[in-house]
């Protein structure tokens, strides 16, 4: 769960710091006091929008950091296979914007923004002001009833995932291998001719490093004698050479050792260093026997590269690479030599990943059916619960043109609010209220099969009031007794089913506008429940019934 949001130099928020508990937890504050921005800074964090529009204009800096509590060993799990520490159960995401760049962190592991997403999608689901808007959306009832039925569909969705590529696979390959009689001539021609080209060269692995090595020697043969000669003069034993001067030292050492024992072991090392010159000088000098230039060896060498370089630049940058090259035109030639064999090979195997997809689709249709009666079932129970009396719920199937990775299936949500008429979509019947209690109908039918934790409702209360507020209020504290809740709300119904309830406000100081925010003690959320419910003047009755609510509240939680 989400246990601390800390914000720095966000919008009006100079710096903030909030701890959460489980449960619900109700943030509420006077319009425009700023509540929308605590959301807008933890979807900054989450990777879900920038800091441009949120960071304040007058900082350097801006942060959000969030820290979250990881309890199943299912999320640790997901977490540590992105390379990210998980240690006594936290998880850290921070977001640090320093001039125009931004920088991402996870557990003090700096990650790209699109990590930041997916370990977002495992500890947190936010539900913005607008989200229930996706309702309208066939795709979206789709993927609420694979989430539905997740844990017998995911294994099926996999398979059919793996397959949908195999099937696109095969399919390009035979576009891409569809030619005519003139085409299949024409390729097969050139084929030969370049099969035939590397063939005739006789190349051998290794050969172009060989005849660079000999190249290289041949072609710099007058600069390789005349060093070797110099060499040679330097190291030899002609009057001033190395070696003449280490002869008459070691005779001069020598007609001395006899009067200090100390002296024969330099005499020794002198004479070691004598023997191994001496042998320097004769393996130089056997060395310069051999060298030689003949200019029909260099020719031959000098075609020789000549032929491979050329090659290189046609088939590819190494002699492996080129046979590697002829290898897979002799067997693309042999595919065209037995093109008719080849092809309709090609087209069984095509039509076989078609009936594989197709197969698979049809048992993913069998378990989303299955599963759609029992969602149908809790979403309708679960609509009753927020208020809608007379209501019908029900989930269509259609099927699209084509087979993907998701089936075939095109499932569509029908509802009717009022009694007598017929069941509709809900992009034609359903207004932005009832959209978002049909929404949180969803989520409250899911939350059971969610491993998310922590849920985020910014304004779930759109559009309602009274006795709908209520219902939503009490569906909502239903909801916390598995996940925790932070929500946003303007009424004081929702606000009363607090477990840990926090106030956002607006002040002035100076010149400067602020905003902060702090939880509440039990009585200083009873005075906010007042405040929602008596607008600028909070009068003994107001508060009365805002203890009144409050209670109720309590004991209907205990239920």
């Amino acid at each position: 769960m989400l246990v601390n949001v800390h914000v720095k130099n966000m919008a009006l928020i100079q710096e903030a710091d909030v701890d959460f508990g489980r449960g619900l937890n109700i943030l509420t504050g006077e319009t425009g006091a700023g509540k929308s921005i605590i959301i807008g800074a933890v979807n900054v964090a989450l990777g879900m929008r920038g800091f441009k529009g949120f960071a304040r204009e007058d900082a350097d800096t801006a942060l959000v950091e969030l820290v979250f509590s990881v309890e199943k060993e299912e999320q640790a799990e997901k977490i540590k296979a992105f390379d990210i520490p998980v240690e006594d159960g936290l998880v850290i995401l921070s977001r640090r914007m320093t001039g125009n760049r931004s920088i991402s962190k996870v557990n003090g592991e700096t990650v790209p923004v699109s990590t930041i997403r997916q370990i977002a999608e495992i500890l947190i689901d936010i539900h913005g002001q607008h989200e229930h808007q996706s309702l309208l959306h066939a795709s979206k009832h789709l993927e609420i009833l694979d989430e539905f039925a997740r844990d017998e569909l995911r294994p099926m969705k996999q398979k059919a995932a793996a397959l949908y590529q195999d099937y696109l696979g095969l399919g390009r390959e035979l576009e891409e291998n569809r030619i005519d009689a003139g085409q299949k001539q024409k390729e097969m021609d050139f084929l030969n001719f370049e099969i035939q080209e590397i063939e005739n060269a006789a190349l051998k692995l290794n050969e172009d490093t060989e005849l660079e090595s000999r190249y290289r020697k041949l072609s710099n043969g007058k600069k390789i004698m005349e060093a070797a000669s110099l060499s040679y003069e330097l190291t030899g034993y002609e009057n001033g050479a190395a070696g003449d001067g280490i002869g008459r030292a070691l005779r001069s050492l020598g007609g001395v050792t006899m009067y200090d024992g100390a002296l024969e072991e330099l005499a020794g090392q002198l004479e070691n260093l004598e023997n191994l010159l001496n042998d320097f000088n004769r393996d130089l000098k056997d060395y310069m026997g051999e060298l030689s230039f003949n200019a029909a060896d260099f020719d031959e060498i000098e075609q020789r590269l000549d032929l491979i370089n050329r090659l290189k630049a046609k088939y590819g940058d190494s002699i492996e690479a080129i046979l590697s090259y002829k290898a897979e035109k002799e067997e693309r030639l042999k595919k065209l030599v037995d093109y008719e064999h080849y092809f309709a090979g090609l087209e069984k195997k095509y039509a076989l990943a078609s009936e594989r997809l197709l197969s698979c689709a049809a048992d993913m249709s069998k378990v989303r059916k299955k599963h759609a009666k029992i969602l149908e079932k809790a979403i309708l129970e679960a609509l009753i619960d927020l208020n809608f009396l007379d209501v019908r719920f029900e989930i269509s199937f259609g099927r699209t043109h084509n087979v993907t990775d998701h089936g075939y299936d095109e499932v569509n949500f029908l509802i009717s609010t009022n009694p007598g008429l017929p069941v509709r979509p809900l992009k034609d019947v359903a207004s932005g209220g009832e959209l978002s209690r049909i929404m949180l109908a969803i989520k409250s039918v899911l939350a059971d099969r969610d491993e998310t934790d922590t849920l985020i409702f910014d304004e779930i209360d759109v559009g309602i009031s009274g006795r709908t507020a209520q219902k939503v209020s009490e569906k909502m504290a239903v909801i916390a007794r598995k996940h925790q809740i932070i929500c946003i709300t303007h009424l004081a119904q929702i606000a009363s089913m607090a477990d840990s309830h926090y106030v956002i406000e607006k002040k002035v100081e100076g010149n400067a506008t602020a905003t902060s925010i702090r939880a509440l003690s039990d009585d200083e959320s009873i005075e906010e429940l007042a405040r929602i419910l008596g607008g600028a003047k909070i009068t003994d009755i107001v508060m009365q019934s805002a203890r009144e609510m409050k209670e109720l509240a309590v004991s209907t939680k205990k239920y």
